[in-house]
């Protein structure tokens, strides 16, 4: 079975959607790099993008055909920066030209050359996507490739390699094998994951990583909770999380990230308050989200605020330092990858449980592990976030990821903190239900549920809410 780093879970990159933004954008890198590497730039003589299934039918709500046109252009969805996004689109669509580099350009008319296939599902994955051009000496090709959630792709008939072969002196396939190993070995569950991740790279690197990530989450919950305004898409969302925050901090003074967490320790924050802030947190990021700002995959975009909301939550209310951070990173990921294996973090496969689902379970997961609870309590408080969300359908109005996307993410911050208090509270050899039983459950889940739930904008919400959208 594949091995899944921390850092294949967590990825630094561009909202709104993880499956249906990063991942094509990653696609549409891998095949500018196979034709740069096999046939040299200068062999394409013309570029025509196919998009199907759930790609197709929400894809431009989900910056499908940006994200696409940026990584053939060569972009980085890591280190572009967000505030260039609109004018180097504009430029294609003024120019109808697509500049691979300074010397290579290519005639391309997103309109006409991005081609949304509504009516065509392919059989190995809801998000597909083709790039068709044509080589030196007239040699027509077809790469497809497969988004499969949380910005991970598959490219046809490489499906073997959709993940990493590490060789983990802690091999975790099930939740069952955390326990395992933790048991044999003494350790914590973040232990386990810090040795798997030091067999492939060095410790200073992986806490300069993990550091990265924990201060993208927290400007991204800075920004987002300074930015006022209508998000983009013609829904009309007004942003929330800035009036939430300033009405908390009643008028308090501050310059920076750190001098604002000061200002909100030194609060005399009620539980009601408290509950504000988590939700200020969540909503911050995902407005951040789907205004095609810089967050982090946690496991997914749509999910995003999640774990920076608890995360954050901790970090101010418990005063965590640097290493309970890492702490937390590490057992987040690990869980997110246990999800992935044994179900899906894709809601064009699951539906919304594979996305705020799977992050409530990672954050209350984390959470527990921080505060000092046994790894049986760790995994229990997995389970009961993710079996308070077995079901949720994806139904996003108008093709965005802003109804119900961005609450939704308030509502799982929430449950991952209820999940790690009850499990705290319980004798984990009394429980009924384990966290593998409940992964089953859900993929069983996913598989039984109506396609229409499944991002594709055709039942819920999306049917229900009338809308002016052009993407609809």
């Amino acid at each position: 079975m594949e091995r899944i780093s921390v850092f294949d879970i967590f990825k630094i990159g561009i909202g709104p959607s993880s499956s249906h933004t990063m991942g094509p954008w990653y696609a549409a890198l891998d095949t500018r790099k196979r034709i740069t590497g096999k046939d040299g730039i200068s062999a394409i003589n013309g570029l025509k993008i196919h998009l199907y299934g759930s790609l197709a039918k929400t894809g431009k709500g989900h910056g499908t055909n940006i994200a696409v046109m940026l990584g053939f252009a060569g972009e980085d969805p890591e280190n572009i920066d967000p505030a260039s996004i609109n004018g180097k689109i504009d430029e294609i669509n003024k120019s109808l030209i697509l500049r691979i580099n300074s010397e290579i350009k290519i005639p391309f008319n997103p309109g006409l050359d991005i081609i949304h296939h509504t009516d065509i599902l392919l059989p190995y994955h809801p998000n597909a996507l083709s790039f068709e051009y044509i080589t030196r000496g007239d040699k027509q090709v077809l790469d497809t490739y497969y988004s499969i959630g949380g910005g991970f792709i598959v490219k046809e008939g490489e499906e073997s390699r959709s993940g990493n072969m590490y060789n983990f002196p802690f091999p975790i396939d099930k939740a069952e094998d955390i326990i395992r190993w933790t048991g044999e070995h003494g350790l914590t569950v973040s232990e386990i994951v810090m040795a798997n991740e030091k067999s492939i790279r060095e410790e200073n690197e992986i806490r300069s990583d993990l550091n990265r990530i924990w201060h993208t989450m927290m400007q991204c919950i800075y920004r987002g909770c300074h930015t006022q305004g209508i998000l983009p898409g013609g829904l009309m969302v007004h942003r929330r999380a800035a009036g939430i925050n300033a009405r908390l901090l009643k008028g308090r003074k501050y310059n920076s990230v750190t001098e604002w967490i000061a200002e909100i320790r030194k609060l005399k924050n009620s539980f009601e308050d408290i509950l504000n802030w988590v939700s200020c947190f969540a909503l911050a990021v995902n407005e951040e989200n789907a205004g095609f700002g810089r967050v982090v995959t946690a496991p997914t975009n749509g999910a995003a605020g999640v774990i920076p909301a608890v995360l954050m939550y901790y970090h101010i209310f418990h005063e965590a330092g640097d290493e309970d951070i890492n702490r937390f990173l590490l057992v987040a990921g690990e869980i997110g990858s246990v999800f992935k294996k044994g179900s899906t973090i894709s809601a064009a496969m699951g539906g919304c449980q594979a996305e705020i689902g799977v992050s409530s379970a990672m954050a209350a997961a984390a959470l527990t592990e921080c505060i000092d609870g046994t790894p049986e309590k760790v995994l229990m408080a997995a389970e009961i976030a993710m079996e308070h969300h077995l079901g949720m359908t994806c139904d996003p109005v108008g093709g965005l990821v802003q109804i119900p996307c961005i609450e939704r993410n308030t509502m799982g911050a929430i449950k991952a903190i209820t999940a790690n208090q009850i499990a705290m509270e319980s004798d984990p050899k009394f429980a009924r239900v384990s966290l593998d039983k409940v992964i089953k459950t859900m993929w069983e889940t996913a598989l039984d549920m109506n396609t229409k739930y499944k991002e594709t904008s055709e039942g819920g919400l999306a049917r229900n809410i009338p809308v002016n959208v052009a993407n609809c």
